[in-house]
């Protein structure tokens, strides 16, 4: 058993890794608005059936309004809003980038807390910020002669990340709230996911895009087999695996063992998408996850 804590939280990471890529291989077959409709009523589906084998009912039974509207909230936040500008830069740009720049929500809501919650940050975590934020920055900027020409909407994707994480800082400050007086973190991620998933079709029935959508998910199974597949990997078991690594190991060592998706991402990317970087990406790949490991560890 020892370092099971830790294990479970680099498998997280390489499942989340795993996650976006079956997203943006979807996305670019159904479109980025599609996979997200889909993915939230399949991840609903998934995190119900958790909640009842081990809380023992399919619904959140004690919750109160203050979980609701606080969760609720952080749903639309982080999923329906910050997740449809996060899947449509991996269809941009592939999962690297946009994943890379999701380094940057902790951050985000450590500065969001600070500002809304009183919550200090020491000279060591704001260190920890700037090495962030300079390794993104590398990352971002750095061009190599064998890439080639960057994609159209290479600096598109890049701010549709950076969207996508202030969506998910936002929610993760949000959730906070909601989470209070010991609430079941399995209960309030259904509460997010169920929530966003009823926003986002309500949405789409007004749209009248429902129909469109489940025409979409029938003509392309293999699209729809992939956005189940990321909906499993991520959202159900990612979530569940980081909850059972927070029961053994510290939260500052799996907060920064799950930040490793940037890394994971590197061969991915470059054996299944094709896609070329030099030395300086992975270089600021690592100063970026150092400086979240600061963050959290010191």
């Amino acid at each position: 058993m020892l370092y099971i804590g830790e294990a479970a939280a680099i498998i997280t990471s390489i499942t989340f890794a795993i996650n976006s890529g079956l997203f943006t291989i979807a996305g670019r077959e159904v479109g980025s608005i599609v996979v997200n409709r889909l993915r939230l009523v399949v991840a609903s589906i998934f995190l119900m059936v958790a909640h009842w084998i081990i809380l023992g009912a399919p619904w959140p039974v004690g919750a109160d309004w203050d979980n609701w509207i606080w969760l609720g909230l952080s749903g639309i936040v982080g999923l329906v809003l910050g997740d449809a500008f996060l899947f449509q830069a991996f269809v941009w740009v592939g999962p690297r980038i946009p994943m890379l720049m999701m380094s940057l929500a902790p951050i985000l809501a450590a500065f969001t807390a600070w500002i809304f919650l009183g919550e200090e940050l020491s000279s060591w975590q704001v260190g920890g910020i700037v090495l962030t934020l300079i390794g993104v920055v590398w990352v971002v900027v750095e061009k190599d002669h064998e890439q080639g020409p960057r994609k159209p909407h290479y600096i598109r994707g890049v701010l549709f990340g950076l969207a996508g994480a202030s969506g998910q800082a936002l929610g993760l400050v949000l959730a906070k709230n909601g989470l209070s007086k010991g609430f079941s973190p399995i209960s309030g991620n259904f509460i997010r996911m169920f929530t966003a998933m009823m926003v986002i079709w309500i949405i789409t029935v007004i749209q009248k895009k429902s129909r469109i959508t489940i025409q979409q998910a029938i003509d392309h199974p293999k699209a729809l087999l992939r956005i189940i597949g990321g909906a499993f990997s991520g959202p159900f078991l990612g979530v569940s695996l980081s909850l059972f690594a927070l029961q053994y190991a510290s939260i500052g060592v799996v907060s920064t063992l799950m930040a490793l998706p940037p890394i994971f991402l590197l061969p991915i990317e470059y054996y299944f998408f094709n896609e070329r970087f030099g030395w300086g990406a992975i270089a600021g790949t690592i100063v970026a996850i150092l400086g979240v490991a600061i963050l959290f560890l010191i």
